[in-house]
């Protein structure tokens, strides 16, 4: 059972808990003294030895205060060319990419290649990236795609999880990368849960917390270190971090109960790192983000979870981390809170001056820096050394989970669902990528055209010219009416055309991430399967994706190839069963 820590703790000086500032009690036996990563209070279990630990503990103590500052930030950064300058100059301890850094596969591993060429250290980068899979992949074009994290929890296959994530991992490793912000630990509590939703494998705590490790453990196997995120858990508040500050408002019971249990499994199984999201936590610590409070990260996850590992924030650019507080302020009480990351301060070198600002003034002890950066050091040396696989290498698993996780929940539960024609609408991408899926299995996918333009664009009405008699303005007006009544009778006929050619395939509507629901004989949610409940389809279909892989696991299940052994992994009121 967690107790609750209470608020006033949050004020409470991080010297107070340091092991170097503890005397020994005296002791007429000779004593050992500690090693160096001992007087930091660095234990063992969650990934680095010893011996990682002390020679992390070594270099952060020989490192000058603003480069000391500078490791524990981890940057965003514009542009596609490589960052060498920025991690330089501060002394960063590494860089995240998004979409907008990111070209191609030769691209991005150019620029990891030159980060880790050109700012050279003793110990790896921190070179992240948010690839989760399915509505949050970064590397769309560079990497191979994989479902979303909610098609782990429809197989129900933990082996198949781990091999999966593994497959990605090394893809991720072949590309540079040695940190992947994955996988989500949030137990989504349904339709009202507007930021995590299929990015959970499951509304139940148990499913989530063992899938959780599985893939983890498949990232770490292939050399990528995991973050696990967002404690103490995002998928039960109904509100975006993004946007604003969420309010959690379930009793440190209630948590203990459902939030926390992947968490507690993660700590448990040795998981070397978590993200800890930007929460309002009233149980815990009332109208303090989470990521920068001490009582939910050391208090909740450090003494009562008995998490040891490298602490990570949450994006500190985010609104509900920002709104009434100085980016000095959030950087110099992340770290204070517990944290030993800070991911993404909206101005870097503002961080690092306000953490230098702070030990200078004592409001924060050097130590936890270099607890802080010793982690991450001893971590990432740890996990170095897998060299990684080639782009491309990763699809067949990730079309092993897909063809695994596919549900039927209403309609026929085998043999061929449709015809040799399909008319194929809905959500593009997932269309897109299911037109060549089916076509390659030899299917005719019809698709609505949009008419010539000369049927669509009328000649504009005409106006009467300066000076121009009515008669003859009228006798214009009158040719205009004509030819547009034409047209549009065209347009009526061609209409009419198309939608009968379109009536010769069965109809099969896709819907994607936040899309409005189809209908037809056929719909297909990609994304959360909550939709299936609100439409009318004979036959309703769940893929949790429309990566190349999720599509051909539903081709094969729409000609009767294959079955659709999935199960919905959350509750979807108005469907017929949880799958087949």
């Amino acid at each position: 059972m967690l107790t609750a820590v209470t608020a006033c703790d949050s004020g409470s000086d991080e010297q107070d808990g340091d092991p170097a500032s503890q005397e020994a009690p005296a002791s007429s036996s000779p004593t050992v003294p500690p090693t160096p990563s001992e007087r930091l209070g660095l234990t063992e279990g969650w990934g680095p030895d010893r011996a990682e630990l002390d020679r992390a503990a070594t270099i952060v103590r020989r490192m000058r205060l603003p480069d000391l500052a500078g490791q524990v930030i981890v940057a965003e950064w514009r542009g596609t060319a490589a960052p060498v300058q920025l991690v330089r100059s501060l002394h960063l301890g590494g860089v995240i990419a998004f979409d907008s850094n990111v070209v191609s596969a030769t691209q991005v591993r150019g620029v990891n290649a030159a980060l880790t060429r050109q700012v050279p250290r003793k110990w790896p980068l921190f070179l992240g990236v948010d690839q989760e899979g399915g509505v949050v992949e970064r590397l769309r074009g560079a990497a191979t795609r994989l479902p979303t994290f909610m098609s782990a929890g429809a197989a129900d296959d933990p082996a198949l999880t781990e091999r999966a994530y593994a497959a990605s991992g090394a893809e991720l490793r072949g590309l540079g990368f040695t940190v992947d912000f994955a996988p989500d630990a949030d137990v989504t509590s349904g339709p009202g849960d507007p930021t995590i939703g299929s990015r959970a494998a499951s509304s139940r705590p148990a499913d989530v917390a063992e899938h959780v490790v599985a893939a983890a453990r498949g990232f770490a196997g292939a050399g990528v270190l995991p973050v696990i995120k967002h404690f103490p858990g995002h998928g039960s508040v109904p509100a975006d971090s993004h946007l604003t500050l969420p309010v959690q408002t379930r009793s440190v019971e209630e948590l203990a109960a459902a939030d926390l249990v992947p968490f507690r499994a993660a700590v448990e199984a040795g998981l070397p790192a978590v993200m800890v999201g930007h929460l309002d936590v009233r149980a815990v610590d009332p109208r303090v983000p989470s990521s920068l409070s001490r009582p939910v990260v050391t208090g909740l996850l450090r003494d009562e979870l008995g998490f040891d590992g490298l602490v990570v924030t949450d994006s500190l650019a985010m609104a509900g981390v920002t709104r009434g507080r100085t980016p000095r302020r959030v950087a110099v009480q992340a770290v204070r809170a517990g944290s030993d990351v800070l991911l993404m301060p909206p101005a870097p070198a503002v961080a690092r001056a306000a953490l230098v600002e702070a030990v200078r003034t004592g409001t924060l002890p050097r130590h936890r820096l270099e607890q802080a950066a010793a982690r991450q050091i001893a971590l990432l040396t740890h996990l170095a050394g897998p060299r990684g696989k080639p782009v491309g290498s990763a699809r067949a698993a990730s079309r092993a989970l897909s063809a695994a996780a596919v549900t039927v929940t209403d309609g026929a539960c085998s043999g061929r669902l449709v015809g040799d024609t399909l008319h194929a609408y809905g959500d593009p991408g997932a269309v897109s990528t299911f037109t060549a899926a089916a076509q390659g299995a030899g299917l005719t996918v019809l698709l609505r055209r949009s008419p010539p333009a000369a049927l669509v664009q009328a000649d504009p009405r005409p106006q009467r010219r300066k000076g121009e008699r009515r008669k003859k303005f009228e006798k214009r007006l009158r040719a205009w009416k004509k030819a547009d009544t034409a047209r549009a009778r065209r347009l009526e006929a061609w209409t009419a055309r198309e939608e009968a050619r379109l009536a010769a395939g069965t109809p099969i509507g896709f819907t994607g991430y936040r899309d409005a629901p189809v209908d037809g004989t056929i719909a297909v949610a990609t994304d959360s399967p909550w939709v299936l409940g609100q439409v009318g389809a004979p036959t309703r279909i769940a893929t949790y994706g429309d990566t190349p892989g999720a599509m051909a696991a539903l081709v094969d299940v729409l000609t009767g190839a294959a079955t659709a052994p999935g199960r919905l992994p959350v509750k979807v009121a108005g469907v017929a069963r949880p799958g087949c």
